[in-house]
């Protein structure tokens, strides 16, 4: 009897599921793909495997609604026991700080925020902020100089607000970071989102805002910002305003128990052979989504998901915004804010030549020196363990790519499987 009503249950859920999903399989040649050259990816995933580079991963297409590719290949150990499918979950690391970005403007959208508000009218704790200047290595002691303008919200956006990740930027600025103890990134023991981003405004600047732009914790300080406008902690204002609006079901901060089986393990190749952390008794820093519940909740880098939860959230966005947010705010998300926010801005002299950055992602410009196949508009961005998504308006297509790789630097191989995602498109 116990069994049939487990069965009845999940039965049921699978079927709410289905019905809240707004992706349905789909024929490439519907949506006018080819499925011929889809077919490539394929080869050129197993490719990777064979050649040692990469112990695999899942991998989603989406164009106008329908799925056009779907598939894993791998397994979530060196073991081979158990191939990598449709219910793993991923950390998605960065790819957090999309789901904080459209936070951020669903406030903005209700008249709760303004982009260009000074930060420290959510939390004192940033007022008078300093920039670094003069830094001796001997010591690591340090001078600083007051700031020319408050950062806002919108500098917070665009990663141009001068707070930086001081883990990648080795020297003064690491060290710097290092005399603050902010070297948190997805978790804290004890600390709270409020505490921790408080600590945070204490640290020197690494440059004026809107100087230029310099990625690290911009999106965590908008986490604790959605948490002082709407009064919840991060993790509640997501689930009530995103995930549950969408049929998210398996995007968390930290994982419930019952759903620690289905977190994939990170690869390392640090041996000269791809095996997991967990295989090698290294899960210091990767063992965040199961040391819940806890009191910080890293809006540029926290959560974990399934890749369909992933897809259904960016599928909501390229299809104008559903019932999170507006066409109008979405517009305003997905624009190039550069000129607005940095001084002297000159995209040719971009480190990201043909594309600049929205308000959370980077966006592709309409140029004829752009390095990448994907249309103009398309926006996107990646996470530490070697994740990757894109939403492309002009073709209502979006990718997800999961995979769970600690230190990949081959952007070849996503760059090449985005050749064959567009030589895909038919006239």
């Amino acid at each position: 009897m116990k069994l049939k009503i487990l069965s009845l249950l999940l039965f049921l859920s699978i079927a709410a599921y289905a019905q809240t999903n707004p992706l349905t399989k789909g024929k490439p040649k519907k949506v006018g793909m080819s499925s011929k050259t889809l077919s490539q990816i394929d080869e050129h995933v197993k490719q990777y495997m064979e050649d040692k580079k990469l112990p695999g991963g899942s991998f989603l297409i989406a164009k106008e609604g329908k799925i056009v590719y779907n598939k894993s290949f791998g397994y979530r150990s060196s073991k081979n026991e158990q191939a990598y499918g449709t219910g793993d979950i991923w950390r998605l690391a960065s790819m957090t700080k999309a789901v904080t970005s459209v936070s951020i403007m669903q406030l903005y959208e209700r008249g709760e925020i303004g982009l260009d508000d000074p930060v420290h009218k959510y939390i004192p704790a940033f007022k008078n902020q300093v920039v670094l200047d003069e830094f001796n290595p001997a010591d690591s002691s340090y001078t600083t100089v007051p700031v020319e303008k408050d950062v806002t919200i919108r500098n917070l956006l665009t990663h141009t607000s001068g707070i930086v990740y001081g883990s990648f930027n080795p020297g003064k600025l690491m060290a710097v970071y290092e005399k603050f103890d902010m070297n948190v990134g997805f978790s804290h023991e004890t600390w709270s989102t409020e505490e921790w981003i408080n600590r945070l405004a204490k640290v020197p600047l690494a440059h004026q805002p809107g100087a230029k732009f310099s990625y690290g914790l911009s999106m965590d300080v908008l986490g604790r910002i959605v948490e002082v406008v709407s009064g919840t902690t991060l993790d509640k204002y997501f689930k009530a305003n995103i995930f549950d609006p969408l049929g998210m079901k398996d995007t968390y901060f930290y994982l419930p128990k019952e759903k620690f089986d289905r977190l994939v393990g990170v690869y390392t190749n640090a041996t000269g052979k791809w095996q997991t952390v967990e295989e090698l008794g290294m899960t210091a820093g990767t063992d965040y989504p199961k040391q819940g519940p806890r009191n910080v909740f890293a809006g540029g880098a926290g959560l974990s998901s399934t890749m369909m939860d992933y897809a259904i959230f960016i599928h909501t966005l390229v299809s104008g915004g559903g019932e999170i947010i507006g066409k109008k705010t979405l517009a305003e998300m997905s624009k190039d804010q550069m000129p607005e926010v940095v001084t002297d801005y000159n995209p040719q002299r971009s480190e990201r030549i043909g594309s600049s950055f929205a308000l959370g992602f980077t966006v592709y410009l309409d140029s004829p020196t752009k390095r990448s196949p994907k249309s103009p508009g398309t926006y996107e961005w990646g996470g530490y363990f070697n994740t990757k998504f894109f939403i492309d308006p002009e073709e209502q297509m979006v990718f997800v790519g999961m995979t769970q790789i600690a230190g990949f630097n081959n952007n070849a191989f996503w760059e090449d499987m985005y050749k064959i995602i567009y030589e895909a498109l038919e006239d």
